[in-house]
């Protein structure tokens, strides 16, 4: 046991002896040691199917300061640099960031993009049993772009310092300005002003994305070559259930469908139908039917009313009696509940395709999103071990996978109004018309499910010219799509042929 009386008088004495003899240099020592000063740079090599990549990869702090000098943040970050690059203006650069707000950049960085990813099932995303393990990606978007992941301010190890407090960061506007400046500075300190740019967010990352889009271009003057969107949410009303919006009722629906497909809840006539047809019929019957009847509200006739709720019925799996109690309106909580209440099951939200299990049958809503359940766990685990052991960086704080010390997270810039960056994106690229936007949507994504995103770019109003610049692909999989390996492997294909192609390649 530590004895407390004698050590402490003798801990203090040395102190003292040392402040005596060189009172400067304790600053300077204490400052030194701060985590902000110290990068871990190490030497790693993977096999792609293009062959052998050997790369460098940096984690740790940088100091984010005022034009004064006064230390506002230290934001973390991790970069991957392609070894043997002659010209770096030729090699492609992104930035990769997650959303929430208040998530890490793990789930990019440990599930797709970077060059080491976490195992999960084979082919269906299961959730393995601990210890979890990490293997060589080589599916990694290191193949066609240098990588920088980072972690805004409050998630990973970023954190506010010297004068800066969370609320300086936790807001729509302040958030985009802190990462926005963060790439600023990596962009000049690093010289990859001359480099092709692009930034990759996933969920609020994608919001994220399209205000950095008109940051970054209005106050830096750093026009991007593209942004990646994966489970993309530009415009919140799409998603917000609240009375009187009856948008998300609407475009949820395709995604009710496709889960209750893969659930096999639906009539057979429809259960026999390949997904993407089947789809293809809801989505139109979805905008030329649907959406007019939620408008014509208590006028609608009973005649009406009846055809609505049966063809509900026929698309959801979800009994019409109680399609009819819902007022034709189907809360995502009340599906992800409902669809197999009678099995004691629920379904999940970030990827449909999970399954839960309750205390009870009969709540409006579960405990607990079993898509997410299976991820966090072993993405937490993987990523502190892979840090400290491969990465060589060391940090006694918390890694803050997924966190609500972000909140409260402010929208001012539009109370009273729906946060819509769409208006963001569209403007840069009318400004920039070389700017290419890549959207990845999974068909089982009840957080941001893919009509909605589809619904956000059909209005976003860009002359005929620009809409050419927009891809989208859609996965056999939700919010995560490379959790499925299937989909991995399509999104890995499809953003290396976007960054090439993008990029002039």
């Amino acid at each position: 046991m530590y004895d407390l009386k004698l050590k402490l008088p003798v801990a203090i004495a040395a102190a003292v002896a040392l402040w005596l003899a060189a009172p400067v240099s304790i600053a300077e020592k204490a400052e030194a040691e701060q985590p902000h000063d110290r990068l871990a740079v190490t030497d790693h090599s993977i096999r792609t199917e293009a062959g052998e990549l050997p790369y460098t990869a940096t984690a740790g702090y940088m100091p984010m300061k005022t034009e004064d000098g006064e230390l506002r943040a230290n934001i973390f970050h991790i970069a991957y640099i392609k070894d043997g690059v002659e010209d770096p203006a030729t090699r492609p650069i992104t930035f990769v960031f997650n959303g929430g707000p208040g998530s890490s950049s793990v789930w990019l960085h440990m599930g797709t993009a970077g060059p080491r990813r976490v195992l999960m099932g084979d082919d269906d995303g299961a959730q393995p049993d601990p210890p979890h393990a990490l293997a060589d990606n080589p599916w990694t978007w290191l193949t066609a772009t240098d990588l920088v992941f980072i972690d805004p301010v409050g998630t990973g190890y970023s954190r506010p310092a010297g004068d800066g407090e969370q609320a300086d960061f936790s807001g729509l506007e302040e958030d985009i300005e802190s990462v926005g400046d963060f790439i600023r500075l990596y962009i000049t300190r690093e010289q990859r002003w001359r480099s092709p740019k692009f930034l990759a967010g996933e969920s609020y990352g994608t919001t994220r994305a399209a205000g950095l889009a008109g940051y970054l271009q209005n106050r830096h003057g750093m026009h991007l070559n593209g942004l990646m969107l994966i489970s993309s949410v530009l415009n919140f009303q799409t998603v917000r259930f609240h009375v009187g919006n009856d948008l998300p009722y609407v475009l949820f629906l395709p995604t009710y469908t496709a889960t209750a497909w893969y659930h096999e809840r639906l009539p057979a006539t429809q259960q026999r139908r390949p997904l993407r047809e089947l789809l293809d019929e809801v989505e139109s019957w979805t905008i030329r039917e649907y959406m007019p009847a939620l408008a014509l509200g208590d006028t609608i006739d009973a005649e009406h009313e009846q055809e609505i709720v049966n063809r509900l019925a026929e698309y959801t799996g979800l009994d019409a009696s109680y399609i009819r109690a819902t007022n034709m309106r189907i809360l995502i909580h009340r599906f992800t509940k409902e669809l197999r209440r009678d099995e004691r099951r629920t379904v999940g939200r970030l990827d449909s395709r999970y399954t839960g299990v309750d205390l009870d049958s009969a709540g409006e809503r579960y405990e607990h999103d079993p898509s997410l359940t299976a991820i966090t766990g072993v993405y937490t685990a993987t990523l502190n071990d892979y840090v400290r052991s491969e990465l060589e960086y060391e940090n006694d704080i918390p890694y803050e996978i997924l966190t609500g010390r972000v909140r409260p997270w402010s929208y001012a810039t539009h109370e009273n109004r729906y946060v819509n960056v769409g208006e963001t994106l569209r403007g840069a690229m009318s400004r920039n018309p070389a700017l290419k936007v890549f959207i990845a949507s999974g068909y089982y994504d009840l957080a941001t499910p893919h009509f909605a995103t589809d619904y956000t770019f059909n209005t976003l109003g860009l002359e005929p010219e620009l809409r050419q610049n927009v891809q989208t692909e859609y996965y056999e999989s939700g919010h995560m799509m490379y959790v499925h390996m299937p989909s991995l492997k399509k999104l890995h294909a499809d953003i290396d042929s976007f960054v090439r192609a993008a990029s002039g390649q």
